[in-house]
Order: C-alpha cells, then sequence, then structure tokens
C-alpha cells in the first residue's frame, strides 16, 4: 500500500516538468493522464501504485526495479493493470511471480494504491 499527497504532485509537475514526468512515468501513462481534467489526481495515484509494487516485492525503487520498470496501464474495461518491464519483470520471473493485482484510489488530496503479489 502507498499513498500520495496530489499537491506534492502538482508541485513536483509544475516545478521540474517534462523531466520530472519523463524520469518517473512512461510514455502511456503520462498520455492517459494529461488526457483528464486533473492530470496530478491520476499520476498521484499510478506514483503510488509503482511505490506499492516495489514494497510488495521487498525492494524499493532503485536497483532492482526502476520507475520506468513498473507500468500502470489501463484495461478497456477501465480497471489498472501492472506491466512490468526490465529488471523488475526479470525479478518477478526469477520470483515465480504470476500476477500482480493494482487497486488505484484518489481524493482531491491523496493518490493512493493497493498491490497484491501471487506467487514467489
Amino acid at each position: 500500500m502507498d499513498i500520495v499527497e496530489t499537491k506534492r504532485m502538482e508541485e513536483s509537475m509544475s516545478r521540474f516538468g517534462e523531466r520530472f514526468l519523463g524520469r518517473i512515468f512512461s510514455e502511456g501513462e503520462r498520455a492517459y493522464a494529461m488526457g483528464m481534467k486533473f492530470p496530478h489526481l491520476h499520476l498521484a495515484a499510478r506514483f503510488a501504485a509503482k511505490e506499492a509494487v516495489s514494497k510488495a516485492f521487498g525492494t524499493g525503487i532503485g536497483r532492482e526495479m526502476g520507475w520506468r520498470e513498473v507500468e500502470i496501464v489501463r484495461e478497456a474495461s477501465g480497471a489498472p493493470r501492472v506491466v512490468l518491464h526490465g529488471k523488475a519483470e526479470a525479478l518477478a520471473r526469477a520470483r515465480g511471480v504470476v500476477e500482480v493485482h493494482v487497486s488505484l484510489s484518489n481524493t482531491a488530496e491523496y493518490g493512493a494504491a493497493s498491490v497484491v503479489v501471487v506467487g514467489g
């Protein structure tokens, strides 16, 4: 589980712009959020999800799992789904992980995510 203050996300977006967004989020994540009325709310929830995934694996974001190696995509149904890339995908495979479930939530003040790793 992780929670992020949406105001901090909005401030980071204003202060660091594309440099910040490109370091943390995939093109798809950015495109989805920027298409929404309040992008910072959706990005805060996705940031929380990336943190929650790294916590569920017990690694944190860093050497074994980078920000852009954990991607939160939207299914046609609207449900969020975790897609792992690079080192994060290799780590999941090495640990026998078969699924990573994610739930996102946000309010005007907070973005939150809960993650369950199955297998491993």
